[in-house]
């Protein structure tokens, strides 16, 4: 497998490494062989192991698994994309918006879960915690505040895959933020995501929370320009 299939395995399923191997013999040796593959930076790493013509593949897999278990305990920081933090990610937003005088926001996303029922919105809880933490005012029906600015969508969730007790799932949010005087369009965006939980609701729920944190720091900033 190639470190570009490997991505793309990699956003399809949620893992972050990925390890592929054969065994064969060579003259009078048995080889097995690894490649461990980072799906976020494609960086790759090879590991190999030999025996005899009759050694126990047994043997050799648990001596190439130590091997591929020190590489990535060793050289985790090269195979895995360094993790924004939710913290990160405000303070990158706030210092980008620069003190400027910040709009009255709504936010609605509809939300659903192909198989399951959708208990709470993630998305919208997400971008909403992030416009409130970056200084905009947020609006609902009850407020007496009018929004100046309505953001508007729909996002939808469904189970990827299952390996072992890992369950993933992929996200989509559709998003668009309109002028309320006005009538103007002024943002579209959208942003598919991938999360992998012990449980599928969790994990979908999570890959809608990353994708609207993934575009709130694109969104936040064209909404202070307004």
């Amino acid at each position: 497998m190639s470190a570009d299939t490997a991505a793309k395995v990699g956003h399809l399923t949620g893992a972050k490494i990925i390890v592929t191997g054969r065994v064969f013999k060579a003259d009078k040796e048995t080889i097995a062989v690894a490649k461990i593959i980072g799906t976020e930076t494609s960086r790759v790493y090879g590991e190999l192991v030999k025996g005899g013509v009759n050694a126990s593949i047994s043997d050799l897999s648990e001596s190439l698994a130590k091997k591929i278990a020190a590489d990535v305990t060793q050289k985790g920081d090269t195979l895995i994309a360094k993790v924004e933090t939710h913290e990160d990610r405000v303070a990158k937003i706030k210092k980008e918006l620069g003190g400027k005088t910040l709009s009255v926001v709504s936010v609605k996303i509809t939300e659903q879960h192909f198989g399951q029922h959708v208990i709470d919105p993630a998305a919208q809880t997400e971008l909403s915690l992030i416009l409130q933490q970056c200084g905009f005012m947020l609006a609902d029906d009850n407020s007496t505040n009018r929004p100046a600015i309505e953001i508007t969508g729909e996002a939808f969730s469904e189970f990827g895959m299952r390996k072992g007790n890992l369950q993933s799932c992929r996200a989509r949010i559709e998003i668009k933020a309109r002028d309320v005087a006005s009538g103007k369009i002024l943002f579209v965006d959208r942003q598919t995501s991938v999360a992998v939980d012990l449980a599928e609701h969790v994990a979908a729920k999570t890959a809608l929370q990353n994708g609207a944190a993934e575009l709130a720091e694109r969104l936040l900033p064209k909404l202070a320009q307004q």
